[in-house]
């Protein structure tokens, strides 16, 4: 039987937060648990989480890996499933996490993420965004690609089995960025990552901050500069973080 926990990392998101806990009351069937894991915000961010009734873990260290990481150690669930604060998903998410993983040859999958802001969709950005789930892996990782490797990131909404997410050592707490296709590399060990033929949503806030060319334009040279094995340390003095 399949119990999904699903963890928001969270660092000062009071603005949209609210909205996706809201949403996350109607998936049917429910998860297991939600785990809100703040890395320090200074607006109201966890007292938001609390008053939406979910369990709030408070972190000593900010940064997405260890925050994941901090809250799969709580997590009563089987899958756990790791999902943006800023990211809208659909109703029957379980349901598909259930199916997806009921495959035992399959040890991740995420779902296409469709870039959205207030006026706009990010048609381009996300479109590249789900090429990018195959062409990353051929070009950079040949001989796991042809194993099941797709290279996805955190706003597709990953889920995996807990069991094999430990097995792997969970996240990097080492990286700042990217810790997400660096967990699909060692995942793939344990099966196909696959990408489900189902859309989230997701916050554009950081491309309407850099403008869609820069935006681009930055994540064609980090994905590429990261297949040739350059240190995400270099790699994050690109990448901003946007509230």
């Amino acid at each position: 039987m399949f119990q999904v926990s699903i963890i928001i990392p969270t660092l000062n998101e009071a603005s949209i937060l609210g909205r996706t806990l809201r949403q996350l009351t109607v998936l049917d069937p429910p998860p297991v648990e939600v785990l809100v894991v703040d890395g320090g915000s200074h607006d109201e961010t966890v007292a938001i989480a609390r008053l939406a009734g979910v369990q709030v873990l408070i972190c000593d260290r900010s940064g997405r890996s260890v925050q994941m990481n901090h809250a799969a150690t709580f997590a009563k669930g089987n899958i756990l499933c790791f999902l943006h604060a800023d990211t809208q998903v659909p109703d029957d998410l379980i349901a598909v996490i259930e199916r997806t993983l009921a495959d035992q040859t399959v040890a991740c999958g995420g779902f296409i993420s469709l870039m959205r802001g207030a006026e706009t969709t990010r048609w381009g950005i996300s479109l590249h965004n789900y090429l990018k789930t195959y062409y990353a892996p051929l070009l950079f990782r040949p001989h796991l690609f042809f194993k099941g490797l797709r290279l996805l990131f955190g706003d597709q909404v990953m889920f995996c089995r807990r069991i094999d997410f430990w097995d792997c050592g969970g996240f990097d707490e080492a990286l700042p960025i990217l810790e997400d296709g660096d967990l699909c590399l060692r995942l793939v060990r344990k099966g196909r990552i696959r990408q489900v033929n189902r859309i989230v949503q997701s916050c554009d806030r950081r491309v309407a901050h850099w403008g869609a060319w820069k935006a681009t334009a930055i994540y064609l040279y980090i994905g590429c500069l990261w297949g040739v094995g350059v240190s995400a340390d270099y790699l994050k003095r690109f990448y901003e973080d946007v509230r």
